[in-house]
């Protein structure tokens, strides 16, 4: 049987008002979201704003540090020596040695070469020479850091090179005179001399093994109270020598006695920067 208007029109609502409760449903979906959107927005902001409230309540804090103090620059002493001209005409120049009241007052050599060579050749030129120069040996290093540092000279040639050594034989010499220096091109080094006295003719360096703490302790200990009939010793010094101290040894022979040496010792006592 045909449906007539009135069916018709209630048939259209309903299925009007189906759809619209269908489109509803998104709309309300997207309208949650939305808000709780905005509602996270709302709070992760405040938070934000909040905490940068506190942060700018927050009293500043003053450091009271004391700022960091740079070193002094270390003191430096004249250097009367002009190694510069000197190293021109001979590199193998590398220190200078001076003994107040003596007339040692020499640059000390070393060669890269041969040992023996500044036993007849003058260290200004390298020209041949009887009485040598004043020199060390390769077993040492030229900065003066080895616990033992061997300085060699002529005696017997007038007053020249090591001769005026001997004057540390007199007790009242060696009591007037506690020190040597020697010079760097950057130094000045003061030895402070430990004791003046006979000894034999042995290679020191060869002889002793320094690279045993024993054995220097020991050497040491001999140079403060060596076993000699001819010597002076100096015991109020300085420093204390311990295995750190460094030790300058001065030697040269002694007139008719070919067998024997005579050292005068020193300790390191001061380092001083030159300009």
């Amino acid at each position: 049987m045909a449906k007539d208007n009135t069916d018709i029109e209630n048939d259209f609502s309903e299925s009007n008002e189906k759809k619209e409760n269908k489109n509803r449903i998104p709309k309300l979906i997207l309208l949650f979201i939305v808000v709780f959107v905005v509602i996270f927005c709302g709070i992760y902001f405040g938070f934000q704003i909040y905490n940068q409230y506190l942060t700018d309540r927050e009293p500043t804090t003053v450091s009271t540090t004391a700022p960091t103090t740079a070193p002094k620059e270390e003191p430096k002493v004249e250097n009367p020596i002009d190694f510069k001209t000197l190293q021109e005409q001979n590199s193998d120049i590398y220190a200078w040695i001076k003994i107040d009241d003596t007339t040692v007052d020499y640059p000390i050599v070393q060669s890269s070469v041969d040992d023996n060579f500044y036993l007849k050749h003058r260290s200004e030129d390298k020209a041949w020479s009887a009485s040598g120069a004043i020199y060390t040996e390769s077993v040492n290093k030229k900065n003066f850091s080895d616990s033992f540092t061997l300085i060699y000279g002529h005696n017997g040639y007038g007053d020249n090179m090591f001769t005026a050594l001997h004057k540390f034989n007199k007790e009242e010499f060696f009591n007037s005179h506690p020190y040597f220096y020697i010079y760097t091109p950057e130094r000045k080094l003061t030895y402070q001399v430990i004791s003046a006295f006979k000894y034999d003719d042995r290679h020191i360096m060869n002889s002793f093994n320094f690279a045993d703490t024993k054995e220097v302790t020991e050497f040491q200990e001999f140079l403060q109270n060596p076993e000699s009939a001819l010597k002076n010793v100096r015991t109020d010094l300085d420093i204390n020598i311990d295995s750190s101290s460094k030790i300058v040894i001065l030697s040269t022979c002694i007139t008719n006695q070919k067998t024997n040496r005579y050292l005068v010792c020193g300790v390191l006592v001061k380092d001083e920067k030159t300009y």
